[in-house]
């Protein structure tokens, strides 16, 4: 059973940063697609951003330009550098990763991103 684990999350003031980190409990498989989603209260989960096992990075309209996701497929780890922080971020921030063959989601515990003004 392929475990994810998140950490970083915590609270910031707003205009701050944080830095949000998953690993995977193997590298033994292949990772396809990793991505961060985020739930915050009373609303369902959202896309944040993916990254591709290309490198390819997609993300959603919120977290162009103060977002940047990346991954080391050596270390089976996913990163989400945020910048800029607005109270809207606050949300539980999941880790999502597409493992072996065919491939399997896969889903963190989540943790939790608060932004205060």
């Amino acid at each position: 059973q392929v475990q994810l684990v998140e950490s970083g999350g915590g609270l910031v003031q707003t205009g701050g940063s944080l830095r949000l980190s998953c690993v995977a409990s193997t590298t033994k498989f292949h990772i396809g697609t990793m991505g961060w989603y985020r739930q915050a209260p009373g609303k369902q989960r959202e896309f944040v951003a993916s990254v591709l096992s290309g490198g390819n990075a997609v993300y959603d309209e919120s977290a162009k330009g103060r977002f940047t996701v990346s991954r080391d497929d050596a270390k089976g780890t996913l990163s989400l550098q945020m910048d800029s922080l607005r109270s809207e971020d606050t949300a539980v921030y999941y880790c999502n990763a597409f493992i072996g063959s065919p491939p399997l989601s896969y889903w963190g515990q989540g943790t939790q991103v608060t932004v205060s003004s």
